[in-house]
């Protein structure tokens, strides 16, 4: 058995239109509520929450719908075609809000994309754990985080060079490169993946390697009664990930105005430390897969979580930008994705076939309601205290992340029970 590299590849243009908008989300809304609208650092942590308030509600329901949907087209296609298509349109309408300074636009474009996106996210995940089978997914999932930073690392190339210095920049030129990016995705996808028939072949395939049993397309008969153990690891697996994004959420989000308030750098000068984070991140995520299948998930992720504490930890020490700190966010973009590759492919191990929506709603939901308090918690500190306290903030959640994470016994890779069927893995 082996990993198609090829079409995993393709499999993750779901996944780096997604990143290609949310990279430019994080990045430039903050500061269009700061410098145009001027609301404060707490109201900002209200409004950058939003998107994770309903993803709560939608990301968990829209995985189970489209747990239950069957078309032509497949389970998940009908929701990542609708989901973009819908985004785009009202993607533009954002910068438009911002440069007539209508605040009443501004806020109901952005909720309005906020809802799209919410509708096509799970599906669009689920969709490579539908065609990859439970062994191969760590390796699968750095393929498809590899191709989210990507599309990040497009998004924060296009805020460097299209957003100038100065006041009241006009962001529609980036903007629109987003949308260009998110709908040549969706063209390629469609062109070179067939989703009914790739599933159909992944299922066929657990099935005569015993993986998986459950190749019913009834997603209400694939649930199972979980164990005390298996229980007990997906609690502390979900409270790691709340813990970990609580921590790197904060920083991410607002790390736009943090660059630009406290180290005073000017214009979108602050991507390009986001860049170095995303390229680092874009390195590793091949090498952590394969690390994963040889030495655990478990292992990998809790070196993850040491380096992203480490990095944010030191990152609190620079009272100004320094060349340093590029060093420090490639650590960060180290863990991260050592972090990623490897978390939901341990939640959806714990799932069956037809119920991977499920399970993926499950990841989403903590990972969600972490983005909904951390961006008005830490808004709110960074407002009262300073906006010295952010990189500690960060430090402190990373690192409760690993202590939770100790607790996990389940959703492992077993690398000793599968090495006989990866020997063989290798592109095709």
């Amino acid at each position: 058995m082996k990993l198609n590299y090829k079409r995993t590849f393709f499999v993750g243009l779901a996944f780096m239109s997604i990143c290609t908008f949310w990279q430019v989300y994080e990045s430039i809304i903050p500061l269009i509520l700061k410098e145009t609208f001027g609301v404060s650092d707490t109201f900002s942590g209200v409004v950058m929450a939003l998107d994770n308030v309903l993803a709560l509600f939608m990301l968990p329901l829209f995985g189970t719908i489209s747990d239950k949907t069957r078309t032509k087209i497949g389970r998940r296609m009908p929701f990542i075609i609708g989901g973009t298509l819908c985004s785009c349109v009202f993607t533009i309408l954002i910068p438009v809000g911002d440069n007539l300074r209508s605040f009443p636009l501004f806020m109901t474009a952005l909720i309005l994309v906020l809802l799209s996106m919410s509708t096509y996210r799970s599906p669009a995940v689920a969709l490579m754990p539908d065609v990859t089978i439970k062994p191969l997914r760590s390796k699968a999932n750095a393929v498809i985080n590899l191709m989210g930073t990507v599309g990040g690392i497009l998004s924060l190339g296009a805020v460097a060079l299209l957003v100038p210095a100065g006041d009241n920049p006009n962001y529609i030129p980036v903007f629109v490169a987003v949308i260009v990016i998110m709908l040549a995705c969706l063209a390629v996808l469609l062109i070179t993946i067939n989703e009914p028939k790739l599933a159909k072949l992944a299922a066929e395939e657990s099935k005569k390697l015993g993986i998986d049993v459950d190749t019913k397309d009834d997603s209400n008969s694939g649930d199972r009664k979980m164990s005390s153990g298996e229980k007990c690891s997906l609690i502390f697996l979900l409270a790691s990930v709340f813990l970990w994004f609580f921590g790197y959420n904060a920083i991410t989000t607002a790390f736009s105005k943090y660059a630009r308030i406290y180290w005073g750098l000017e214009g979108g000068l602050f991507a390009y430390a986001l860049i170095v984070a995303q390229a680092a991140a874009l390195i590793a995520f091949i090498p952590v897969g394969i690390f994963a299948s040889k030495f655990g998930r478990k292992r990998i992720i809790l070196i993850g979580i040491t380096l992203l504490t480490i990095s944010f930890a030191s990152g609190a020490l620079f009272k100004e930008f320094s060349p340093i700190v590029l060093a420090l966010f490639a650590m960060a973009g180290i863990g991260w994705a050592s972090i990623n590759v490897n978390s939901y492919p341990m939640v959806v191990e714990m799932s069956k076939g037809s119920n991977v929506g499920k399970y993926t709603g499950f990841y989403y939901t903590f990972s969600m309601l972490s983005q909904v308090l951390t961006p008005i918690f830490s808004g709110f500190l960074m407002q009262h205290v300073g906006y010295h306290i952010l990189f500690p903030y960060g430090a402190v959640f990373a690192a409760l992340s690993f202590l939770t994470m100790l607790m996990v016994r389940h959703g492992d890779s077993k690398p000793d029970r599968i090495k006989g069927i990866e020997a063989f893995d290798s592109d095709d």
